[in-house]
């Protein structure tokens, strides 16, 4: 155990792993992340997932299973308003301090709740 070195992660593991296009892994990972929730909630097989998504059942599958080579993030973004999900792009300035610009996927159901002022 003398040998173990333990180090806090960022909140992109690819980053962390080293991959090149991390920020892209991550996008994408988030984005099936949304079309796997809403093909469940659906109750959709793999092959009505694939009759929406217009692609064969093999690719949903590879898609189901975190197979994400070949997947662009412009596709997995085409496949979620196929499944009747709004898609919203912002570009704003990079944070201050902030080395470079990044991607970001932020789900709905992630964002805090909206309070509004009874009265």
């Amino acid at each position: 155990m003398d040998d173990l070195h333990i180090r806090e992660g960022s909140d992109n593991v690819f980053a962390d792993f080293g991959y090149p296009d991390a920020e892209d892994w991550r996008a994408k990972t988030r984005l099936v992340m949304q079309i796997w929730t809403t093909v469940e909630a659906r109750g959709l097989t793999q092959r009505q997932t694939a009759e929406i998504l217009g692609v064969d059942q093999p690719k949903v599958s590879l898609l189901m299973n975190g197979k994400l080579r070949g997947f662009s993030v412009s596709k997995l973004m085409e496949f979620l308003n196929a499944l009747d999900q709004d898609v919203e792009i912002i570009v704003r300035p990079k944070a201050a301090g902030q080395e470079h610009g990044r991607t970001t996927v932020r789900l709905v159901a992630e964002e805090e709740p909206a309070y509004v002022a009874e009265g």
